[in-house]
C-alpha cells in the first residue's frame, strides 16, 4: 500500500487567454461552473482526500486568488512576479510543499505530492480518482504518475491525443504524426526527484515528463469516471449543461 499523500499544489497562475472575455476581470480558476469557481471543484477533491497542506500559485490577477483563499489555513499562496509556466511554478513552490522541518527527513515516497490544474474538472468513477492515483503510486519505479482519459470519451475532441500506455503502466508520449488514445487530464502525482537539475525560471512540466519517460519512470493511470475540458467559454457552457442534466455524460446517453 502506497503511503498516504498529504500535500498538493493547484496550478492557478495562467492568463486564461482562451477563456476570454470571462477572464478579463478574473483569473480562469475563479470562472464559475454550475455556480462554483473552477478551482473549488479541484479543491473539493483534494480536501476530500484528507489533504490539509495545499499550495496555490498565482500570477495573473493574483489578488483575486489571495482574496478567494483568505482565512483558509490549509492554503499557502506561491506568488510568481513573473509567470513561470507549469514546471517553473512547481519548482519554485517545492519548499512550501516540503514545509518546515518535520522532526526527521521524509522519504521520497512520503514526499510525493499531487499537482492539479486549477481548472481540471472531473467526476469520480467507482472510487475517487485521487485515491486510485495514491494507491497506484510506486516511488520505487515512478517519478510521475499521470491521470489519463480516453480520447474517445472526450466530447468535441478530435486531436491526436497525448499518450500511449504500455502493458506495465508506463506512459509514452505520442510521436509526431502518431495518434495516441489518451489525453492528460492535468491531474498527477510527482516526486521531488523529478526536479533534480531542473532549469531555473520558466519551463513546462512536459520537459520533465519526457526526461522521466526516457528513464522509464513516467507512468499513467486511466480515469474511470468523467473528465471535462473547459478551455473556452463554449466548452464551459457545454460542460455546465451536461453536468446540470445529470452529473455526467453516462447519465445523458
Amino acid at each position: 500500500m502506497a503511503a498516504r499523500i498529504d500535500r498538493a499544489m493547484l496550478l492557478a497562475a495562467g492568463f486564461g487567454k482562451r477563456m476570454r472575455p470571462l477572464t478579463d476581470d478574473r483569473p480562469k480558476p475563479l470562472v464559475e461552473l454550475c455556480g462554483k469557481p473552477l478551482i473549488d471543484w479541484a479543491m473539493d477533491r483534494v480536501t476530500h482526500h484528507g489533504i490539509d497542506r495545499i499550495v496555490v500559485n498565482a500570477h495573473y490577477l493574483a489578488a483575486r486568488i489571495d482574496d478567494h483563499f483568505a482565512g483558509n489555513p490549509a492554503v499557502t499562496i506561491s506568488h510568481e512576479p513573473e509567470i513561470l509556466e507549469t514546471g517553473g511554478g512547481v519548482s519554485k513552490a517545492l519548499p512550501l510543499l516540503r514545509g518546515p522541518a518535520e522532526g526527521g527527513a521524509r522519504s521520497d515516497a512520503d514526499a510525493a505530492f499531487f499537482v492539479i490544474n486549477a481548472d481540471s474538472v472531473w467526476l469520480d468513477g467507482t472510487h475517487p480518482a485521487l485515491e486510485r492515483l495514491n494507491d497506484a503510486w510506486d516511488a520505487t519505479r515512478m517519478d510521475a504518475l499521470l491521470l489519463l482519459h480516453p480520447t474517445v470519451a472526450t466530447d468535441d475532441y478530435d486531436g491526436p491525443g497525448d499518450y500511449h500506455l504500455e502493458p506495465d503502466g508506463r506512459a509514452r508520449r505520442r510521436a509526431e504524426h502518431e495518434i495516441a488514445p489518451y489525453l492528460f487530464t492535468g491531474v498527477q502525482i510527482l516526486s521531488p526527484r523529478l526536479f533534480a537539475e531542473a532549469p531555473d525560471g520558466a519551463f513546462s512540466l512536459n520537459r520533465l515528463y519526457d526526461r522521466a519517460e526516457a528513464a522509464g519512470r513516467l507512468a499513467g493511470l486511466v480515469h474511470d469516471g468523467e473528465w471535462y475540458h473547459v478551455g473556452t467559454p463554449r466548452a464551459l457552457a457545454e460542460t455546465e449543461a451536461v453536468i446540470a442534466r445529470g452529473q455526467g455524460r453516462s447519465n445523458t446517453r
